[in-house]
């Protein structure tokens, strides 16, 4: 089972829409030092139920060359998709205002968000610029869901 509006062909279009205002800033090297950024889009239908609970990954996307990459940052979008799925707020809030909520497993990494149930995260960029890049794929996946629920109507 997984989302009647949030796709993986809808991620991949709110992807297709928002990349190259994305890798127009990962050229600065005051957003990011790597100009790369890895996506995380979890499927929203798939609720947090205990902690043995796992979510979907609907899908991903890379920007800029992955060749450059220094770390797994598919693996920190991931696991920052994790805090903010479990915790159902984005990773910046637990990590900064909530940080007793975390496990000896957690990421200490932010750049994640909870949209209304959306959760995307981000990595490559700095942790202010990895939340803003996961906000627009949010946003985006948001207008698109409410697009096409209109269109089921």
């Amino acid at each position: 089972m997984s989302s009647r509006f949030v796709t993986e062909d809808l991620a991949r279009a709110a992807f297709d829409a928002i990349t190259p205002a994305i890798a127009a800033q990962l050229a600065s090297p005051d957003i990011s030092g790597l100009g790369v950024l890895h996506l995380v889009v979890l499927d929203p239908s798939v609720p947090c139920i205990d902690a043995a609970s796992q979510p979907k990954v609907l899908a991903e996307h890379s920007i800029g060359d992955r060749a450059r990459w220094d770390v797994d940052y598919a693996d920190y979008a991931r696991r920052k998709a994790l805090l903010s799925w479990r915790h159902r707020m984005d990773s910046r809030r637990l990590q900064l205002l909530e940080p007793h909520r975390l496990t000896s497993d957690d990421s200490l990494l932010w750049g994640g968000i909870w949209l209304d149930g959306l959760v995307v995260a981000a990595s490559g960029a700095f942790p202010i610029w990895d939340e803003c890049f996961s906000m627009m794929v949010a946003v985006q996946l948001r207008a698109r869901a409410c697009a096409a629920a209109e269109r089921a109507r």
